[in-house]
């Protein structure tokens, strides 16, 4: 990621008389995921493609040193030696390791015994729900910042979308991004709890014009997380901004991206309704902590024939 997002002026126009066909949405985005997946060795370029573009993620209560010592150990050999070299790939990683700002030090740590040059990405600014004060979640942002991290995942107080108060929803964006310093923003909408496909549209933009240099779905903690509804609304926003302002914002689905099926749908996405460079790291990141096992299976299984036991083949 080396472009980065500069933001623009608070320009209300940009979000008014906004109406999105709800009807239109949800059927397009059916008809999309009806459509047939990649197959044979096209597909297994695809899923290699995928790899590269997960940000491997832990966020769990119980998270310790170790455990963030096997997220980047995986991060830095996410498929086992055999496929790699059937494959024909001498070496290959994730787009980044994803953890909490207390865990980032050790995320950095562990990278550099490996000498692994991958990024940290942390959540911060009162990840997931963003309801505490505005000092403290920028101070997160700096402490995640000082500790290593290279990315930062935000969250907005959805409060400020469902009262309207886009003003202040700006300010406290571009509050974070000044944070950031050199790090990369991605701000997530938690469209799950936004109401309606126009408030994921402006809240979208307006997290854009305060300069995020990625918008991201959702935390992967709210009962609706990643749909392809919300994605269109939200590519629809990425490329008004483009048209508008002729800078390029990433897009980074999150929560419940769990098999290789949904990753290369994804990928489909992202291919038709925004262009080949969307489909590169710095551009694109799916947020997973678990999908990168159903990866590997179909690997094997395309490098085999057969699909591996779990308990024996392949350590999950």
């Amino acid at each position: 990621m080396i472009e980065r997002n500069e933001g623009t002026a608070f320009n209300a126009d940009w979000i008014e008389n906004i109406n999105i066909n709800y009807p239109a949405v949800v059927r397009a985005a059916n008809e999309f995921k009806g459509r047939r997946v990649l197959k044979k060795e096209h597909q297994a370029a695809w899923l290699v493609k995928a790899v590269t573009l997960i940000d491997l993620t832990t966020l769990a209560g119980d998270d310790t040193y170790c455990n963030v010592d096997r997220l980047c150990t995986y991060a830095k050999n996410p498929l086992r030696k055999e496929i790699m070299k059937q494959l024909g790939f001498d070496s290959l990683t994730v787009g980044a390791v994803c953890v909490y700002p207390n865990r980032v030090e050790d995320a950095c740590k562990v990278l550099k015994k490996l000498n692994c040059k991958i990024g940290v990405a942390s959540v911060a600014a009162g990840f997931p729900e963003g309801q505490t004060p505005m000092e403290t979640r920028v101070r997160e942002v700096e402490l995640a910042v000082a500790a290593g991290a290279s990315e930062i995942d935000i969250v907005i107080n959805r409060t400020l979308v469902l009262e309207g108060r886009w003003q202040q929803l700006y300010d406290e964006v571009k509050a974070c991004r000044k944070a950031c310093g050199e790090a990369h923003l991605k701000t997530i909408i938690a469209t799950g709890h936004l109401g309606d496909f126009e408030n994921v549209y402006k809240a979208s933009m307006i997290s854009m014009m305060a300069g995020s240099d990625f918008i991201k779905t959702s935390t992967g903690k709210e009962s609706v997380n990643a749909t392809f509804p919300v994605a269109m609304v939200m590519i629809r926003a990425i490329r008004d901004y483009l048209e508008y302002t002729g800078f390029k914002v990433g897009f980074k689905p999150a929560g419940g991206i769990r098999t290789a099926k949904d990753s290369l749908q994804w990928l489909t996405l992202m291919k038709e309704e925004l262009g080949d460079e969307w489909v590169q790291p710095h551009l694109f990141r799916m947020g997973a902590s678990s999908l990168l096992g159903d990866i590997e299976r179909q690997l094997y299984h395309y490098c085999t024939g057969r699909y591996a036991s779990s308990t024996y083949d392949i350590a999950m």
